[in-house]
């Protein structure tokens, strides 16, 4: 297919110099796209900032009803979009389906926060003089996403940043052009204003142009920790508000007493599951030493026996590496670690199937040190590494280091354990029986250290960032 930027209410064209192909199959050409130059990004926010005093004028229920209708559509084309998901990503279709299925629940949920938006009312210390709060939208935001979750993440931006007013202008990641254009459609044909909202397809620096542009209010941002400190450093130069998500190495601590084939079906889903491209992975396995070569033993069996393939075959269980540099990537990670002295216990090598494809052996390294780069760095592969450990302190502790702080998780029966691993484990999000991966889409979502900057995404912390507070005095 072919696609075009989306502007103010119009397709905008350019020269289709990028294409976008499928990772089960490199033979399927999935989109072809324009690079958008700082030209086209100019285009977009003035389209945005044009839009955006009326949008915030207009009525929360108009608000509510365009999110509303967009949620309905979603609904209505989860097989078919799920299906281009898979082809454009990788992840299985189940999964993509379900991606797009939360995409319409954040829609849904955040048409019903357009309603609910309120401020409050304080006794001054001034008699005859009210006092009151607003929330009013912050203005111009700037998105820019990743591939991993090429519809859920642009939906949980969005969708918070129109329910309160904004107006939008969406920089998706390269290599997930089409989902972001089927979403921006969506938005379109369900009524949203000329200007509203805005799309820009393109490589990194359509993204760099919008972090810094002038008349952008905010940018909120999902990716690497590298391309976040160049949004940081963007936005901080004309102090605009900034969000940023960064990725993280989630430990799951796995304790003695823990029931064994629970303990490893859940690493099995946080660690490999949808590739284990997901910022909440279970990366980094800790074993209390008393079960740790029972629970390797066990979860390499679950690993190999998953099945890897094209992300369209019913029987796929793990799909591709979501591009070639990331499967490259990933199989560094495995020499690094292997040459740092962890024991490979299971995959580690480039799988080849009927199609080419991007697919990687999961992959599960035992016996590795806190302080390998496997364990420090984040990979964004179907890779774990487990270390042991010979106590519960050590575990926290282990569970603590590095610079990260996403999610973080605790498989055992000690209710006085989890109680201590959730108050003194330094995480944002803490999973208890629970794999890392996998959140609900109406709570707060963010980390702590080098995981997260600024204020929490969705559900109701979402208004923390996509709106300002007004402090209004009345004598009368």
């Amino acid at each position: 297919m072919e696609l075009t930027h989306l502007i103010n209410g119009a397709a905008v064209t350019g020269a289709p110099v990028l294409e976008r192909r499928n990772p089960s199959d490199t033979r399927d050409s999935v989109a072809r796209f324009p690079d958008a130059g700082s030209e086209i990004v100019d285009a977009a926010v003035a389209a945005a900032a044009a839009a955006q005093s009326a949008w915030a004028a207009a009525s929360p229920e108009m608000r509510a009803d365009l999110l509303e209708a967009v949620a309905a559509r979603l609904f209505a084309r989860a097989g078919e979009l799920g299906e281009l998901l898979a082809r454009e990503e990788g992840k299985t279709r189940a999964e993509g389906t379900g991606e797009v299925l939360r995409a319409a629940r954040i829609f849904r949920y955040f048409a019903g926060e357009a309603l609910r938006l309120h401020g409050r009312t304080l006794a001054s210390t001034r008699p005859g003089v009210e006092v009151r709060t607003h929330q009013e939208a912050v203005g111009v935001v700037g998105l820019i996403t990743p591939w991993n979750f090429p519809i859920a993440i642009p939906a949980w931006k969005a969708a918070p940043a129109l329910a309160f007013g904004n107006t939008v202008v969406l920089k998706p990641a390269e290599t997930a052009p089409a989902m972001a254009h089927a979403l921006a459609s969506i938005i379109a044909d369900c009524g949203a204003p000329a200007g509203v909202f805005n799309l820009v397809l393109g490589a990194g620096g359509a993204g760099a142009a919008l972090a810094a542009h002038a008349r952008v209010d905010a940018v909120s941002f999902t990716g690497s920790q590298a391309t976040g400190q160049t949004v940081i450093a963007a936005t901080a130069a004309r102090r605009a508000r900034v969000q940023l998500e960064m990725g993280g190495k989630n430990p799951l601590v796995v304790l003695a007493d823990a029931d064994l084939d629970r303990a490893v079906a859940i690493a099995l889903d946080g660690g490999f599951f949808q590739t284990g491209q997901r910022c909440t992975a279970s990366s980094r396995v800790i074993v209390e030493d008393a079960i740790h070569d029972a629970f390797v033993t066990r979860l390499a069996e679950r690993a190999d026996a998953l099945v890897v393939g094209h992300a369209l075959d019913p029987a796929t269980q793990v799909g591709p590496a979501n591009s070639e540099a990331q499967l490259a990537r990933n199989l560094d990670y495995v020499r690094i670690a292997v040459g740092e002295g962890g024991r490979l216990v299971c995959g580690g090598g480039r799988l080849e199937r009927a199609h080419p494809g991007w697919y990687m052996a999961p992959t599960l390294i035992a016996d590795t040190d806190p302080a390998m780069r496997i364990n420090c760095e984040e990979v964004f592969g179907p890779l774990v590494a487990t270390i042991r450990v010979p106590d519960y302190e050590t575990a926290l502790a282990v569970a603590n280091a590095g610079e990260f702080g996403l999610s973080a998780g605790i498989v055992t029966n000690q209710h006085d354990k989890a109680r201590d691993f959730r108050r003194r484990v330094r995480a944002g999000m803490v999973m208890v029986n629970l794999p890392t991966a996998g959140v609900d889409y109406h709570v707060p979502f963010g980390g702590v250290r080098g995981s997260s900057h600024g204020p929490r995404e969705q559900g109701f912390a979402a208004a923390d960032f996509y709106t300002s507070t007004k402090t209004l005095y009345d004598a009368g």
